[in-house]
């Protein structure tokens, strides 16, 4: 691979050794829960990724925001979503922070690391704009080139509003019966590896997945691997898990496994138990396709020649989504009619087994649950369940093999760590705006030394008037802008079962008037405000 010369390609180090600037691979995927991954407990077949966890790092306390355009808008501007316009997901209802695009007050990482001579590449998932603002498209926003959908939710073999860089790429379906989206996310994510290796330059590349948000789609030869396997209900499930995830070491043996979400059925008392196990094997066969993909771009990285000079890290946007999809639901994500003109048959219905095209369904509350295993709650909470999910990071010659952190890292760290490894340089202004100062802390010192005592910090959330905020090993949360605080203690308690706001009334006052600072600087809402066009 042919690189710059030497004064372009290396940075000192604090030790005044000068070092190869990295590329970047940053790999995302969509509503999947603390356990799903092998690495991390689960029986769901993700080999690559567990390769990958075995020769680096594995985070026990990353945190992410509760949905999906916030924590894309973290990871990207290394700011609170708020900062960066996506307080709401894409609605605007009019104020800086909930303009539903990303701000003036921001950059991407994309534009910080092209400013540094770095090629950007995003393949998937953007979602971080309404769909007609061409101006907050990713060309548009720092990335060289884009393969992928402008919503945040797509058929997995037909996606709406599909872009190759910004140009309109949806007949790469429309008569191909072979397509499904993950596999063509992941295809896209080696070409353009390819290209960056006939480049002078490093390279940044952004994998988003849909995989495994709704809807339950999947190709009978890849659902048919899982068949079976969940015969025994979520109950059994949650159980295995949590044995698995003690002995792996992702949990601490002291970790109580929260009770079944008490909103759901044993069971023994489930209906539809053929229908059930359908769905969460739909599920699963998602999650191992997207697997065997992140297996494909590693391939091509090595054959590349460009394994050995590239950081790759895996996360998740948010906890596994409890959401269950009606017949009357519909949007610009759901077409009327499949590529062979067969009518759509949307909505959660048992009479209708998922994963062809021609249906549109989630997989629900009770399966969620135990994809969050030890946790409660779900995606768009700001419990552990919907806020702390895998990292995992392989920096070759850097992370140890098989190491676990407990330090604290949250998704607004990652674009203080590339800036810091590539020697870019965050502006104080952009198109006339001053930005906001990064609000993320580089992980470098962690992705090198994993056991080494980090210092505390304080994390800030807030979306659709829940609240929360972690100092420390201590958490205050609550589920709505009317309802009290709850307290915990997160080092003996993580999965939040004890409540310890009505013993610990100072603390938690110390906590709330922290995080009351925090979002009137950020332009947190008192109340929901109307959403405009």
């Amino acid at each position: 691979m042919t690189r710059l010369p030497l004064i372009w390609l290396t940075l000192v180090s604090a030790t005044g050794l000068a070092t190869a600037r990295p590329n970047f691979v940053f790999i995302l995927s969509d509503d999947m829960g603390y356990s799903d991954l092998g690495c991390y407990g689960g029986e769901i077949r993700t080999p690559h990724l567990d390769a990958l966890a075995k020769e680096g790092l594995r985070f026990r306390n990353f945190y992410n925001n509760p949905m999906c355009c916030p924590t894309r808008a973290s990871f990207l501007s290394g700011l609170y979503p708020h900062q960066a316009g996506m307080g709401a997901m894409t609605s605007n209802r009019g104020t800086p922070a909930y303009r539903g695009q990303l701000g003036e007050r921001c950059v991407t990482m994309a534009q910080v690391l092209k400013g540094a001579g770095y090629e950007t590449y995003l393949s998937g998932k953007w979602h971080l704009t309404q769909i007609e603002d061409r101006a907050n498209w990713p060309c548009q926003r720092g990335f060289d080139h884009f393969y992928g959908i402008l919503g945040g939710a797509a058929s997995f073999y037909a996606p709406a509003y599909l872009k190759r860089d910004n140009e309109d790429a949806s007949a790469e379906f429309e008569n191909n019966p072979d397509y499904y989206f993950t596999n063509a996310i992941s295809k896209t994510a080696v070409d353009y590896i390819k290209r960056a290796a006939k480049t002078e330059k490093p390279f940044f590349l952004f994998v988003s997945y849909t995989a495994a948000h709704w809807p339950l789609h999947a190709r009978e030869k890849d659902i048919a691997k899982y068949h079976g396997r969940y015969r025994k209900g979520w109950e059994d499930l949650r159980s295995e898990r949590y044995a698995s995830m003690k002995k792996l070491g992702v949990l601490d043996e002291t970790t109580p496994l929260s009770p079944r979400d008490p909103a759901t059925p044993s069971w023994t008392k489930a209906q539809h138990k053929e229908w059930q196990e359908r769905r969460m094997e739909v599920y699963a066969a998602q999650v191992t396709v997207m697997d065997e993909g992140i297996g494909r771009i590693v391939a091509a990285l090595k054959e590349t020649g460009q394994h050995d000079e590239t950081m790759i890290c895996f996360f998740i946007d948010n906890g596994a989504c409890h959401v269950d999809y009606g017949p009357k639901r519909s949007g610009y994500y759901l077409p009327e009619k499949t590529r062979t003109a067969e009518k759509m048959i949307p909505g959660n219905l048992p009479a209708v087994m998922p994963g062809p095209e021609n249906t549109y369904q989630s997989y629900g509350k009770e399966w969620a649950n135990a994809s969050n295993t030890p946790f409660r709650f779900y995606k768009s909470y700001l419990h552990e369940g919907g806020v702390r999910t895998p990292l995992i990071v392989l920096w070759p010659g850097h992370t140890s093999k098989n190491s676990w952190t407990n330090a604290v890292g949250h998704v607004i760290d990652l674009l203080p760590t590339t800036i810091e490894l590539s020697g870019a340089s965050y502006p104080k202004a952009h198109g006339g705006e001053t930005l906001w100062p990064l609000e993320g802390k580089s992980l470098v010192k962690i992705f090198k030394r994993p056991n080494a005592e980090a210092p505390p910090r304080t994390l800030y959330w807030e979306y659709g008037g829940k609240r929360a905020v972690r100092d420390g090993d201590w958490k205050a949360v609550a589920v709505g802008r009317n309802k009290g605080w709850e307290l915990y203690d997160l080092k003996g308690d993580p999965s939040e079962l004890r409540d310890l706001a009505g013993t610990e009334k100072d603390r938690l006052a110390g906590l709330v008037a922290k995080h009351q600072r925090w979002s009137k600087k950020v332009g947190v809402a008192t109340k929901n405000g109307p959403r405009k066009k």
